[in-house]
């Protein structure tokens, strides 16, 4: 497939490595000149999920350290700095440059350095006279962080709560959306790809859609663009279709438990960055890594905990044929007479033996490594019943409500504060009508369990805004004040509009469903009103549609502003392989929440809002 933002993204890396010449034939940097990294947090989480430590030296990095760490200087040797165009960073390079910590300097920011921060850095090395150590500045566009080829996020914390707060000003709203356009900017940047962009009308997608169209219309203005090796007349199908969605699209994916391996896993243990800690079996914690080099993961990170548990049974058995084979192979026939031939054969079968013996270890370590997590989410799972959670909260999806008492059991029997949470805010999104005194219930029921009801209370406010809102003028759409109101309203509509056949049968998100029907550019309904924006054709009102922007489409990046999950992303991943011929999605979003992560952030507002009971704040989260 033409998209691999993971492997152009390592490619950049290895270049900077190489002090940005052009890398071996190899694909390594050169390992003949000995370098020292320093990088900030930011760019240590870009760097993690791409480049093992252990990789580091072979691109001739010796030595790697945090910048605001204190560091001893080391003579003749360069230094190549990974950092975020920020003040803090800025200073302490001019500090480290005055201090004459390195022979030179190679200085490569993770997004393009703002004019006032490049003239600060010039004129502080020129007062310290150290000017002569900087040996080149580059802006890489590297902003964001790749966990897996078709998986990014731009890491950025809380957009949800900031873009959603009552009391955000004009100033803050579009500061935000510069970052996320900016962190967009990168991505498309790194993949030398001008999409043409869809969005729904109104609210935060629409708000970055426009500006991604301006900003890559003045950036293909400049001769030397980002873009030019992919050719200005590159024809239309070629390109690929960016989707921009808001959270509020489809809140549910947010919060709903899942049964599969990868939401699991995400949700439950916590998957950050690739990597997770469990308890081990003989006490302490394991730490493990889950990525593109392990196999197993990879085969059936979209399969239900169940098969998954069965799938490592098989492998298991496999694994122990493979070894009796092994064995029996090279332990000489028993009782029969020895002669020359028997010893080229056997010497054949040990050689054999000996060659398998690496592989054989390394299926074990991912056998092992996988039993270890299934065994610590299998107890999770029964002691939260979280089976449960999981086709309760599919039924209420799918019958647009759910019975009283089968509502009241399973808010006053197993599970965490949290899980109680998310599942009455589930009841709430998904009935189509709320009973208040049905409300009043689950909230009644949620006190007694002390959990902090703000989350709950906010939904619920949303939902009747909602109501109210429906005969709302769109006119003033445009006005960001009471954009967020007309958001509330637009938001859960979308919602439960598409609830009934959400579940029915393959259990197609609407997102999912959405992306399909934008992907083959057939006229639809659902997506009639989507504006579309082509930063190569000349300026038009926006959401104007010619033919040759309909599609179909082979590539999608489909991007979540406030928040995204494993539940979407391997929801459009099967998509993506399920159709004919196979097509590629990539999912992309400002941070990867679990369910837990993202109900806080709805507390969060709540608060602000003045609901809920904030003195149960503290406790809700244990």
């Amino acid at each position: 497939m033409a998209l691999n933002l993971r492997q152009k993204q390592t490619e950049c890396i290895i270049r900077m490595f190489n002090l940005n010449q052009p890398v071996n034939p190899s694909g390594t940097a050169n390992e003949e000149v000995y370098k020292i990294l320093i990088y900030d947090k930011f760019c240590q989480n870009i760097l993690s999920p791409l480049i093992h430590v252990k990789d580091l030296r072979k691109h001739g990095v010796t030595l790697y350290f945090l910048i605001d760490k204190d560091r001893k200087p080391v003579h003749d040797v360069p230094a190549v700095y990974f950092v975020q165009p920020n003040n803090p960073n800025i200073q302490r390079i001019v500090a480290d440059a005055s201090r004459s910590l390195y022979d030179s300097f190679h200085l490569n920011f993770s997004s393009s350095i703002p004019r006032p921060l490049l003239e600060d850095l010039a004129s502080g090395t020129l007062n310290s006279d150290s000017i002569h150590r900087i040996s080149k500045v580059h802006d890489q566009y590297l902003e964001f962080v790749t966990l897996e080829d078709n998986l990014f996020s731009l890491s950025q914390k809380s957009t949800y709560v900031q873009l959603n707060d009552p009391s955000a000003g004009d100033k803050e709203i579009e500061d935000i959306i510069e970052r996320v356009v900016n962190g967009l900017f990168c991505v498309l940047a790194t993949l030398a790809a001008v999409p043409i962009i869809r969005c729904p009308r109104g609210g935060p997608a629409e708000m970055v859609a426009s500006a991604l169209d301006q900003k890559l219309r003045d950036h293909l203005l400049s001769k030397n663009n980002l873009f030019s090796e992919g050719g200005g007349f590159v024809s239309s199908f070629q390109r690929p279709i960016l989707c921009i969605f808001d959270r509020n699209f489809e809140l549910s994916a947010g919060i709903q438990h899942d049964f599969r391996y990868r939401p699991l896993v995400h949700d439950i243990l916590g998957l950050k960055l690739n990597r997770l800690s469990v308890p081990g079996e003989k006490g302490g914690m394991k730490s493990f890594e889950l990525d593109s080099s392990d196999p197993f993961w990879m085969a059936n990170g979209s399969l239900e905990f169940p098969e998954v548990a069965v799938e490592i049974e098989t492998q298991l058995n496999k694994y122990k044929k493979d070894v009796d084979e092994v064995n029996k192979r090279t332990g000489g026939t028993a009782g029969a007479e020895f002669d020359g031939t028997d010893l080229i054969g056997n010497t054949k079968h040990l050689m054999n033996a000996v060659n398998s013996l690496p592989e054989l270890t390394e299926r074990k370590q991912v056998i092992d490594k996988h039993t270890n997590i299934a065994t610590v989410l299998l107890g999770e799972i029964k002691e939260r019943s979280l089976d449960a959670y999981v086709k309760k909260e599919n039924d209420m999806m799918v019958r647009g409500g759910i019975d009283r008492n089968e509502l009241m059991s399973v808010l006053k029997g197993k599970g965490t504060k949290i899980d109680k949470l998310r599942f009455a805010i589930m009841y709430i999104i998904s009935s189509e009508t709320i009973n208040p005194s049905e409300a009043e219930a689950v909230e009644a029921a949620l006190r007694e369990s002390e959990v902090d009801t703000s989350a709950f209370q906010y939904v619920k406010k949303i939902k009747s805004l909602n109501v109210s809102l429906a005969s709302a003028n769109s006119a003033s759409r445009s006005n960001i004040v009471d954009w967020a109101e007309k958001l509330y309203g637009q938001s859960i509509s979308a919602v439960t509009a598409g609830m009934k056949n959400l579940l029915s049968g393959d259990r197609q998100l609407a997102l999912t469903r959405t992306v399909e029907a934008l992907m083959e550019g057939k006229p639809n309904p659902e997506i009639d009103s989507y504006l579309v924006f082509d930063p190569r054709a000349p300026k038009s009102s926006p959401g104007t549609s010619s033919s040759h922007l309909k599609g179909p489409f082979k590539e999608a990046i489909v991007f979540m502003i406030g928040g995204g999950n494993y539940v979407e992303y391997g929801s459009l991943q099967d998509l993506a392989q399920h159709q004919q011929p196979a097509k590629q999605v990539i999912y992309g979003t400002t941070e990867i929440l679990t369910g837990m992560e993202f109900v806080e952030q709805l507390s969060l507002l709540g608060q602000k809002m003045g609901l809920g009971s904030s003195s149960a704040a503290a406790s809700a989260t244990h």
